[in-house]
């Protein structure tokens, strides 16, 4: 489509802009030359035209002429003007060309003697004419002349002289009567305009050529442009167009880049969000489940086992104590996974609430000390995010591992990127060997971090754990 489309409209325009070019100018041909002569269709005005035109011409080269004019004949000077004409005032000559049809013209002084003819062979010269002298005015008619029936036209030759203007000869002008000029005129249009006709049959295929090579480069930069837009509509964003030029188009190219690269952004922060809210989600469905079933048991599991210790023989009671023992210590566990499964209202609260929200919860309920040491920072919501799921994670592990006395949790930003860190006074453990057997509560706490370019480290011994992430 592009390519037969858009390329075809672009060469047909550049071929109607230059045909129009050559029509306009065939058109100012037509008007300014055949226009007029074929208006010209009385015979009269025509050799009437004709004949003044070239008296016109013979008198002006006659005022010209050095003095005295007194001494000089009619015929001398009229011979002297027309050798200064150089002969442009016959039909045939250098003027404006003789109309379609045939036309002869002859040159006579004041007594009717020919000077000089355009067709010789007729009117020779130093004969007489015989057609009758008109008056000083000049004149035409119509008579039977040598060729047969003719018309005529005579138009005065003079000269400005001291005693007054002098007539010096006559230009003589004759066509046959039947002679009509429209048909000749239309017959002039062909050597007027075949030049251009010859053009505008070139224009057509030289025109469609240029048209399809000058465009190609433009065609082919939509066509991509085309390409990428079906592939951002069909969801695909990372495809973009390859900037070229600086015109409108690139214009065009640039922005639609910016355009797809933060459709992509956006499409894909309402996917983490999404992914975010339904892990949120599945983290509270299973955190209702736990409460509801497991914790209820284990409750009812620690009284019988309590109830077991006091009225268990002798022999029996250090295993009843055994049982409640550990009924207790799961019962922690599993407080401290419910706490770390428990929703926090990061978007209503900010992060420093819910922190100190996440840190209060731990205190009362699992009878910890948990101090939190926190400070103002400018995090993004996703790095926000991790932060508090983070400090959620690594209280849990403590809770549920190391059996702390205090924990202690800090955020802070000197200088450089942001800090948190979560210590305890537990009993410590082999990062490397609890990563080989089931850390994924170590493994998620790294891809957070990593996920947002930041570091994450882990130290640990027999005095206790200290999880440590700086994120950008």
């Amino acid at each position: 489509m592009w390519r037969f489309g858009l390329r075809g409209r672009m060469a047909a325009s550049y071929v109607l802009v230059t045909a129009t070019a050559v029509l306009l100018v065939e058109a100012v041909i037509v008007a300014l030359y055949v226009i007029p002569q074929a208006n010209a269709t009385d015979l009269a005005s025509v050799l009437r035209d004709q004949a003044g035109r070239d008296a016109k011409v013979l008198s002006q080269e006659a005022a010209r002429l050095p003095p005295p004019l007194p001494d000089a004949s009619g015929r001398d000077l009229l011979q002297q003007a027309m050798s200064r004409a150089q002969r442009r005032t016959l039909v045939g000559g250098a003027g404006p060309p003789e109309p379609g049809f045939a036309m002869l013209e002859t040159l006579v002084d004041p007594e009717g003697v020919i000077v000089a003819s355009s067709a010789p062979e007729i009117y020779g010269l130093d004969t007489r004419l015989d057609v009758p002298l008109p008056g000083r005015e000049g004149g035409g008619g119509r008579a039977r002349a040598r060729t047969g029936p003719a018309v005529w036209h005579f138009s005065p030759v003079t000269v400005k002289t001291p005693v007054g203007l002098q007539i010096i000869g006559y230009v003589y002008v004759q066509a046959p009567a039947e002679a009509a000029p429209a048909a000749p005129v239309l017959g002039s249009l062909v050597p007027l305009l075949a030049p251009g006709l010859l053009a505008l049959g070139l224009v057509v295929p030289v025109g469609l050529v240029f048209g399809l090579l000058s465009t190609r480069r433009l065609t082919g930069r939509v066509r991509r442009l085309a390409e990428v837009t079906t592939a951002v509509a069909g969801g695909d964003f990372r495809p973009s167009v390859r900037v070229t030029g600086a015109d409108e188009v690139s214009t065009l190219e640039r922005s639609f880049n910016v355009m797809t690269d933060r459709l992509g952004a956006a499409v894909e922060a309402a996917r983490l969000t999404a992914r975010a809210e339904a892990r949120q989600a599945e983290r509270g469905r299973i955190a209702r489940e736990l409460h509801d079933s497991i914790s209820q048991d284990l409750f009812s599991l620690s009284l019988l086992a309590g109830g077991m210790r006091r009225a268990a023989p002798d022999a029996l009671r250090e295993q009843a104590e055994a049982m409640e023992r550990t009924a207790a210590r799961t019962m922690r566990e599993m407080q401290a996974l419910l706490l770390e499964l428990r929703p926090v209202a990061l978007e209503d609260a900010g992060l420093l609430p819910a922190l100190e929200e996440l840190c209060h919860a731990y205190a009362t309920r699992l009878g910890v000390e948990v101090e939190a040491v926190l400070a103002e920072v400018a995090l993004s919501p996703a790095a926000e995010h991790a932060v508090l799921r983070l400090v959620q994670e690594a209280l849990g592990n403590a809770i549920k591992h190391a059996e702390p006395a205090k924990i202690t949790v800090r955020l802070s930003r000197d200088g450089g990127p942001v800090t948190v860190e979560v210590s305890d006074d537990g009993q410590g453990f082999d990062p490397a060997g609890v990563a080989a057997r089931h850390g994924m509560g170590l493994a998620l706490m790294r891809e957070r971090v990593e996920e947002l370019g930041g570091r994450w480290e882990i130290h640990s011994d027999g005095s206790g754990t200290t999880v440590r992430a700086s994120l950008p």
